[in-house]
C-alpha cells in the first residue's frame, strides 16, 4: 500500500495513508507518478512508447545511394508505432533515437549513418576513410516528434563503388531503437 492522493471528480481531492513511506498522485483514470521515500525518483507510469527491432534480411545498399535499412523483426513495441521499418509515435516529445548494423567487408569507401525524420535527414554519423574489413556504423540521438505526423527511419550511404549490404543480426545485434525521454 501506498499514501494516494487522488484527484476525483466528485469529491475533489482524496486521502487514503499507510505506513509504507510511498507517495502515489493520481487521477480518477489511475497512478500516474510514484514517488518512494527511499530514493526519491518519481516513476512515471502511462503511455510511453518504446521499440527495440532488428534484421531479419539483409539490406542491400546501392553505391552512392541514401538506402532505407530495414528492421523488420520488433524486440518489442509498448504502444504499437513501430511498423514496416518506421517509428511514428503517438506521443509528443523527445525521443532518443539509436541504430546499429555491420556492414560486409568493403574496400575504401565513406559510409554514412543517418536518422531520416519525415523523410529528410534529422541527424548523421559515419565512417570515413575506411581501409578494408567490416564496418560497424552505429548512430544515437535526440530527436522531436510531434506525436502525430513525425516519423524516423534509418538510412545507410556508402561509396564502394559497388552494392554492399547489411550483415544479419539477432534480436539483440544491430537493432534499431527508441525511447520516450520527455514528453512535450
Amino acid at each position: 500500500m501506498a499514501s494516494i492522493i487522488t484527484a476525483t471528480t466528485t469529491s475533489g481531492l482524496t486521502q487514503s495513508a499507510d505506513n509504507s513511506g510511498v507517495l502515489q498522485l493520481a487521477s480518477g483514470a489511475g497512478n500516474l507518478v510514484t514517488v518512494p521515500s527511499v530514493t526519491g525518483t518519481a516513476m512515471v507510469s502511462g503511455n510511453m512508447p518504446a521499440f527495440s527491432a532488428y534484421a531479419s534480411a539483409g539490406t542491400s545498399i546501392s553505391n552512392a545511394t541514401f538506402t532505407k535499412i530495414n528492421y523488420a523483426t520488433e524486440n518489442f513495441d509498448t504502444n504499437n508505432n513501430y511498423a514496416s521499418s518506421r517509428f511514428t509515435p503517438t506521443v509528443a516529445g523527445y525521443y532518443q533515437i539509436s541504430a546499429t548494423a555491420r556492414l560486409g567487408s568493403i574496400t575504401a569507401s565513406l559510409v554514412v549513418w543517418s536518422i531520416y525524420k519525415n523523410g529528410a535527414s534529422a541527424a548523421t554519423g559515419g565512417s570515413c576513410g575506411v581501409v578494408a574489413g567490416y564496418v560497424y556504423p552505429a548512430i544515437s540521438s535526440l530527436v522531436y516528434l510531434n506525436g502525430s505526423t513525425d516519423y524516423v527511419e534509418i538510412y545507410c550511404y556508402q561509396n564502394t563503388g559497388s552494392s554492399t549490404s547489411t550483415d544479419l543480426g539477432g534480436s539483440g545485434d544491430y537493432t534499431f531503437t527508441g525511447v520516450l525521454v520527455r514528453a512535450a
